[in-house]
């Protein structure tokens, strides 16, 4: 009896530990047209994205409006690399990291999302990705294993960032790194919602806190910030 009365109360001071971690890491307000109410370090984390946006992640006129091309090959990946697309959605960057690395891992929270992907990689002939459902707590990814995460927009509608980003601070080989790519918060001339946006300033004060060191602000692209951060 007094063994079952000490696990109890262990398994309540555990729970203590994770409520006083989540209330230390975020607070609430009333959501914005598009926010969520959740606010971590002094920003209102976005709505996300759902799979019935994939049109407009595949649109036409994405090259000339961001250049991921370019973002891409500013990536310097070659055929021994082991690659998280992380936020993969419909896998408009996963076709172009997939051409140039050894395996390509998608990663998406949305089921619908992983399929379309898929699908894409099908038709294009590529097959050297795995697709991996993320929780919104966890990457369900192997620790030390990966030289590259790339996160584009997808960064900013994270619901759990501290938890997402330090565990996959945990997959990355001690030399890997962590790529964003942002909107522009600075440049109001850039056609985003504020919300969708980044400063600079806000990524790196995120990142100091889960313990990843900006390496390099690359700002080589029409729209978005490229940002690459490495283990401190």
């Amino acid at each position: 009896m007094r063994k079952a009365f000490i696990n109890l109360n262990l398994i309540a001071f555990v729970c203590l530990l994770h409520a006083q971690a989540f209330t230390q890491n975020y607070t609430f307000k009333k959501a914005s047209s598009d926010g969520i109410g959740k606010v971590y370090k002094g920003r209102e984390i976005s709505k996300i994205m759902g799979h019935y946006g994939a049109a407009w992640l595949d649109r036409s006129s994405r090259e000339a409006e961001e250049g991921p091309n370019l973002a891409v090959e500013l990536l310097d990946l070659n055929k021994e690399m082991l690659v998280v697309d992380f936020g993969a959605g419909s896998g408009y960057f996963t076709s172009k990291l997939a051409r140039q690395c050894s395996v390509v891992y998608a990663v998406d929270v949305q089921q619908e999302m992983l399929e379309i992907n898929a699908s894409q990689m099908r038709k294009k002939n590529i097959t050297n990705v795995k697709y991996i459902l993320g929780k919104t707590k966890s990457t369900n990814l192997p620790k030390s294993t990966f030289d590259l995460f790339l996160l584009v927009d997808v960064y900013h509608e994270l619901e759990y960032p501290y938890e997402i980003m330090k565990d996959i601070k945990s997959s990355l080989k001690d030399d890997g790194v962590v790529v964003l790519l942002e909107y522009r918060k600075e440049d109001p001339s850039v056609p985003i919602k504020p919300l969708h946006k980044m400063s600079v300033k806000q990524v790196v004060k995120e990142m100091k806190y889960i313990g990843l060191t900006l390496i390099d602000n690359i700002q080589k692209l029409p729209r978005q910030h490229m940002l690459i951060f490495g283990k401190s």
